[in-house]
Order: C-alpha cells, then sequence, then structure tokens
C-alpha cells in the first residue's frame, strides 16, 4: 500500500510540474516521498502567490481607472462622450450606446426608470453620474 501512494503521489507531482511549467526531469522518481511532496508544496505556493498577486494589481487598475474617469468630478450623461461613460465602472459598449440613444434626461433616475441601466448598475453609477437639463 505504502508502495503505490508513493508511486500516486510521484506520478501526481510529475504531472504538476509538467502543467506548471517545472521542467520534470530524471531526477524527479529519486526524490522520494517527501521530496515529491515539498516539490509539489513549493509549486503550489509559487502558484497562489502569483495569482494572489495578479488579482490585487487588476483590483487596483480598476480602482485607478475610476479615479481617472471620474477625476473628482461627477459625469453629465446628457453631455459626456461615449469614452467617457464607458470609463464609469459598470458601463460598458452597450450601456454608453444606451444612454446616448435615450438623451436627454430630466435626471439621472430616468436610467433606471426608461430602462437603460438594470437596477443594480443603476446603484452602483449613481453617485458617479448627473443630469443637468440641457439648455435650448
Amino acid at each position: 500500500m505504502k508502495s503505490f501512494a508513493k508511486l500516486v503521489l510521484i506520478v501526481v507531482s510529475l504531472l504538476f510540474s509538467a502543467a506548471s511549467g517545472f521542467a520534470a526531469d530524471a531526477s524527479a522518481p529519486a526524490l522520494g516521498l517527501k521530496g515529491a511532496a515539498k516539490v509539489v508544496k513549493e509549486g503550489a505556493k509559487a502558484d497562489v502567490k502569483t495569482s494572489t498577486t495578479a488579482v490585487k494589481q487588476d483590483a487596483k487598475g480598476k480602482a485607478a481607472d475610476a479615479k481617472v474617469a471620474t477625476k473628482g468630478k461627477i459625469l453629465d450623461i446628457n453631455t459626456a462622450t461615449e469614452a467617457e461613460l464607458k470609463a464609469v465602472p459598470g458601463i460598458g459598449d452597450a450601456y454608453a450606446a444606451k444612454i446616448i440613444a435615450g438623451r436627454p434626461y430630466a435626471n439621472k433616475a430616468q436610467l433606471k426608470s426608461r430602462k437603460i441601466l438594470p437596477g443594480n448598475v443603476y446603484e452602483q453609477v449613481k453617485d458617479m453620474i448627473i443630469a443637468k437639463i440641457p439648455k435650448k
């Protein structure tokens, strides 16, 4: 039974090391049970650390994009360009096009009442937008 467990662990470690980019060489089976377990554990730690760093960078990137988009000011949905609208988190190509097509708006709540934006998206963006009544 012990030899079967060793064999399974070695096969799993070889598969893991090959999948994660480590070079599988002839010395891998000679590592034994503890050595194979160490290789698997170190590889898993490296993958988790890399994944965590990528998630943190992505979250920071999105937050930075939101700050650049608003720059401390509120965006007027009646005059904003498509690019400015898409810079608001939660508003993509389709929503930006729908907002522009539905202009003018008497107030920002019309985005929800006219079904331009779903309720959850409206709740996400309502503090970043305004609808100034255009002058005639």
